[in-house]
């Protein structure tokens, strides 16, 4: 059986998910806070963090921020995608997401694009050999 705590964690997890989704597909332009979750959930905002932090040793910020790097990160695998197009779509003026993609992920968005197509073109030359 599910513990509170932890059912707590996994709908956080879900909303989080779900809006990063609707922020993607243009259905929505702005990041819920904290207080909006926990709203959602229908328990004090202080009450979901202290849980979120006991059960993944993360603040709900930090999961939020890693999430929104993996979804960035997807979207710079498409390169007919911009990363001023991908900065708009995930609601960021392009050079503000290029610091909060570094300070996140540790290089640049334009950075990770080449290193993830260099590493991409490394392994077809590999394989054809």
């Amino acid at each position: 059986m599910i513990k509170r705590p932890e059912e707590i964690t996994k709908e956080f997890t879900t909303i989080l998910d779900n809006h990063l989704e609707k922020i993607v597909q243009g259905e929505v332009d702005d990041f819920l806070e904290i207080h909006d979750v926990a709203e959602i959930m229908h328990i004090h905002p202080t009450h979901l963090s202290n849980t979120i932090k006991a059960t993944t040793g993360k603040s709900p910020c930090d999961i939020c921020n890693e999430k929104t790097i993996t979804v960035a990160k997807s979207l710079l695998n498409n390169p007919e995608q911009t990363i001023a197009d991908i900065a708009y779509k995930l609601t960021f003026e392009p050079s503000n997401f290029t610091k909060y993609f570094k300070k996140h992920a540790g290089e640049t968005p334009s950075a990770y694009r080449k290193h993830k197509f260099q590493s991409h073109k490394n392994s077809e030359t590999l394989t054809s050999k």
